[in-house]
């Protein structure tokens, strides 16, 4: 991935004004060259000696270290795979707050619901949604109503005129 490519021009920077100072250039001519500050010139020199070539290098930075380590993050799904209910909670769907609370009783990390659907995303899960049904539905009566009433009343396209072309 390397460093982004604002971070490029601004490492060959600091590589030219290495390659000055060894010519025996004055940190102030240096500065004046490359249109920087003689202190930005200084730093980079001092760098340079220090570490070399290697220490003018681009860093991108980090980022956050993770609170949770790879091999937690691996185990997220197992723990998932248990139920809703095998954490103490009512009805077997996992929400985002369910999911950091157990994340937080198994691992001592507290996460943002909105965070934990982050997780879950990378570890290939996707949200759960409730179906909705009523508990007197009917699935026989629905079916023969789809087979048989719902034909009968469903509109057809009239076909009297031929379709117009525009």
């Amino acid at each position: 991935m390397g460093a982004p490519k604002k971070a490029d021009w601004r490492e060959e920077r600091r590589k030219r004004a290495w390659q000055l100072k060894e010519q025996g250039w004055s940190q102030n001519k240096i500065a004046q060259a490359l249109g920087v500050s003689k202190g930005a010139v200084s730093q980079w020199i001092k760098r340079g000696r220090e570490g070399g070539v290697e220490a003018l290098k681009a860093h991108p930075p980090t980022g956050v270290k993770p609170r949770l380590s790879a091999q937690q993050k691996a185990q997220i799904p197992d723990l998932l795979a248990k139920g809703a209910e095998a954490y103490g909670f009512r009805g077997d769907v996992w929400t985002a707050s369910r999911v950091a609370e157990v994340i937080y009783r198994t691992f001592g990390v507290r996460y943002h619901r909105d965070h934990v659907g982050r997780l879950l995303r990378q570890a290939g899960w996707s949200r759960q949604e409730p179906i909705e049904r009523a508990s007197q539905r009917n699935e026989e009566a629905i079916k023969q109503w789809k087979e048989q009433r719902w034909p009968a009343i469903k509109k057809k396209p009239s076909r009297r005129r031929p379709p117009s072309s525009g």
